[in-house]
């Protein structure tokens, strides 16, 4: 499995795989959100990988945060989404993923790696846990609307 940066011509691909991750997501905002982080790929790398017979089987976005919950130092290097296709998973691509995340943050002289995922998400939970990563706190967001909710949400 070869580990890489994005390239344009991984689009498709690329916006398969978010859907895959964030299926609850309207497409089009997924590839205008593409398109911004493909315009700062110094700021918010995104690394894949690419499958020997072609097409991308899991990608990883990174970037920087200021605050970011249990961490020390600031900024800290952040995982904003991580997939692996169910078909390569457990087969160390992940890993090669995060590995690259890693080495990036390393190279912008940050010193702690950060991340999160939902409290439900178990295979998320396992994978950070199985790579070293450390659960810090938990948090849970309420909302409650105190006034109509706009046109086409409820």
């Amino acid at each position: 499995m070869i580990i890489r940066r994005i390239q344009p011509a991984d689009l498709d691909e690329w916006l398969r795989l978010r859907l895959a991750l964030w299926p609850h997501h309207n497409p089009q905002e997924l590839l205008s959100e593409m398109h911004e982080i493909l315009a700062d790929q110094e700021g918010q790398p995104v690394f894949v990988a690419e499958r020997p017979a072609g097409g991308l089987g899991g990608f990883l976005e990174a970037s920087s945060h200021i605050n970011t919950y249990g961490c020390e130092t600031s900024p800290v290097g952040y995982i904003e989404g991580w997939y692996v296709d169910p078909d390569l998973r457990l087969q160390g691509v992940g890993e090669q993923l995060v590995d690259a995340a890693e080495q990036w943050a390393i190279s912008q002289g940050y010193l702690e790696m950060a991340s999160d995922c939902e409290i439900g998400n178990q295979v998320s939970f396992r994978a950070h846990l199985s790579l070293g990563y450390e659960e810090k706190e938990r948090l849970i967001h309420f909302g409650k609307w105190i006034g109509d909710p706009p046109h086409g949400i409820l």
